[in-house]
């Protein structure tokens, strides 16, 4: 059985990327996690490929151990897998919720990692994986402290991992985009710590450009001229100059 396998699938990139592997891929499932299954069957109506709604809450470790058994019982062919689930919050690192901050790095880099490491025995040459890192990739973001920190390592970790697949043939490929107006920021925005967006893409623009860059075997796609621009600059320019940038763009 050929599949796809889609998390964080309910809202936003996840969502947009299972009608995108719908159109492009002839699979017999896709396979869509997310908490919210209500929004995972109406994804079945969508597409023209059977859907397997998957709710588990990949917060909660005890979702890898139900995820596990579901492959070792169906015995799949992934053709590509997409972690598209995580969520940020944006403000002082001192005065948000602690639990809250821990729980990004679950969910952004635990659950990421545990997916992928559970998912690969289960491809082969040909197949893909699809990591969702960001812009706040690249360098250290004050305000946003741990969702880039926790970007920053799905970024370096895609790197590795897609060396390390190499000679299987499977290709890994990190997606880096700017700002996403989606669901991200009902979660992420309680007050105005940050106040300015340089520019907005849409949700589908990103996966659009994600799904031609995979075809090439791109490394990591990345959206906009603008947003390549800025990747450069923080490669070329200090640390500290591209952190002082930002904090006056910010007004602090």
């Amino acid at each position: 059985m050929k599949i796809a396998v889609v998390t964080g699938a309910s809202s936003g990139m996840g969502r947009d990327f299972v009608l995108s592997i719908d159109k492009s891929y002839e699979l017999d499932e896709i396979w869509v996690i997310a908490r919210r299954q209500d929004r995972l069957e109406e994804l079945k109506s969508q597409c023209r490929t059977s859907v397997r709604p998957i709710a588990l809450d990949l917060l909660d470790t005890a979702g890898f151990a139900v995820y596990s058994q579901l492959l070792e019982q169906e015995k799949p062919e992934i053709q590509i897998l997409v972690n598209a689930a995580g969520f940020g919050l944006f403000g002082e690192f001192t005065e948000m919720n602690l639990d809250g901050q821990l729980d990004i790095i679950r969910l952004n880099d635990i659950a990421l990692t545990a997916i992928t490491y559970l998912s690969i025995p289960y491809m082969s040459k040909g197949s893909s994986i699809i990591q969702l890192a960001s812009n706040s990739s690249w360098q250290p973001v004050p305000y946003i402290n741990v969702y880039g920190a926790s970007k920053a390592y799905v970024l370096s970790f895609s790197r590795a991992l897609r060396m390390e697949l190499k000679g299987k043939g499977i290709h890994v490929m990190a997606v880096a985009p700017g700002w996403i107006k989606t669901e991200f920021f009902d979660h992420a925005v309680h007050d105005n710590t940050i106040s300015y967006y340089d520019r907005f893409y849409t949700s589908q623009q990103v996966v659009d450009k994600a799904m031609k860059d995979l075809k090439k075997k791109k490394q990591v796609s990345i959206l906009g001229f603008p947003v390549r621009l800025q990747v450069l600059a923080v490669k070329l320019l200090p640390v500290n100059l591209i952190m002082n940038i930002w904090c006056k763009q910010q007004g602090k």
